[in-house]
């Protein structure tokens, strides 16, 4: 059934969108994936705060003129599928995993920032660390040195508590 007009204009309009306001966008191929895939797959990428949507290639042309995914818009042929993040690691990662189980999900490529990704630089985006271990390996960083400067200034005192314990035991011996 064709779609309307007003339909078509809207779907430009958020497919523009998804382009302008997310860090990551990943282009995927759906060959044949059951209902339950699909929603299994939607409900992950939902779950880690970006989510995928089926689109029309033409749609999707008309829409990323002149925006950072025109370099990606021969990739938008076939079933079609639109996945995107605002974290420039999650959409990867999660469809990374998904294709390594399920050989009917084929990674396309995308696009991060102005940078079009092909399948590799998908790929490679998935196995960085995420956001937030990246933040709790700064704070780590960061708490290091006053850990460290505690153990130095308490080590003597558990020394010379050691020493003590240990000269008290030979006198009761």
């Amino acid at each position: 059934m064709p779609m309307a007009r007003s339909k078509k204009e809207e779907s430009v309009e958020w497919i523009g969108n998804v382009f302008d306001n997310h860090e990551v966008v990943v282009v995927v191929h759906n060959l044949g994936l059951t209902v339950s895939e699909i929603s299994a797959l939607r409900n992950d990428m939902r779950e880690a705060g970006g989510g995928m949507k089926v689109v029309k290639n033409r749609l999707v042309k008309i829409a990323v003129k002149g925006k950072s995914g025109e370099k990606i818009s021969d990739l938008f042929t076939g079933p079609t599928v639109l996945c995107y993040s605002e974290d420039p690691i999650t959409a990867p990662k999660i469809l990374a995993d998904f294709a390594k189980q399920n050989d009917r999900l084929v990674l396309l490529g995308g696009v991060m920032g102005d940078t079009p990704l092909d399948e590799k630089g998908v790929v490679a985006l998935s196995k960085m660390p995420s956001r937030e271990e990246v933040l709790s390996q700064i704070v780590g960083c960061l708490m290091a040195p006053g850990a460290n400067i505690a153990g130095a200034i308490t080590a003597p005192g558990a020394n010379l508590a050691s020493i003590t314990k240990t000269l008290a035991e030979r006198e009761d011996a």
